[in-house]
């Protein structure tokens, strides 16, 4: 089972300060990332993306897997994988997955112009010492799951999908 964490700030060096910490979290195995971003909106509501150049021990799979998620909670269409009906079907099968509209609409409420939010997908994370690690740093908190079934069904939609 994966979590999908958006933690949202108002202060940008808070987010570049978390975000920092959640790196620390994985170093120490406090969390087990298969993705972890952050965007930022500027004054004029454009988005930027930064990603740390690799985590260890992400596979291909959730890196795709990864990679779509975010890409279709930034609404940036599948990163050039899916076209369609494709999407369409990816968009139904996140929609039963716990990522529906809703959850996506509450990400989009929260990066206005001017904030920041740090991105996690975890396979593993140990709650009670990730909370207290992140306690310091604030911020506005959506989470959701992907059960393991859930994840299998989207990687092989999306496989389906890039073939």
């Amino acid at each position: 089972m994966s979590e999908l964490i958006v933690i949202g700030y108002d202060d940008p060096k808070v987010a570049d300060d978390a975000y920092a910490k959640v790196q620390a979290l994985q170093k120490d195995y406090v969390v087990n990332l298969n993705g972890l971003a952050i965007v930022s909106v500027d004054a004029e509501g454009k988005t930027h993306v930064d990603t740390p150049s690799k985590i260890v021990g992400v596979s291909a799979a959730s890196g795709a897997l990864w990679g779509t998620v975010f890409g279709l909670l930034f609404l940036v269409p599948g990163l050039g994988l899916l076209a369609g009906a494709a999407m369409g079907g990816l968009l139904g099968k996140l929609g039963k997955s716990g990522i529906d509209e809703q959850f996506r609409n509450q990400v989009q409420e929260l990066l206005k112009p001017g904030s920041t939010a740090v991105v996690i997908m975890a396979s593993k994370i140990t709650e009670d010492k990730f909370a207290a690690a992140m306690h310091p740093y604030g911020g506005t908190l959506l989470k959701t799951s992907l059960n393991d079934e859930d994840e299998q069904e989207l990687a092989e939609h999306l496989a389906g999908a890039q073939s």
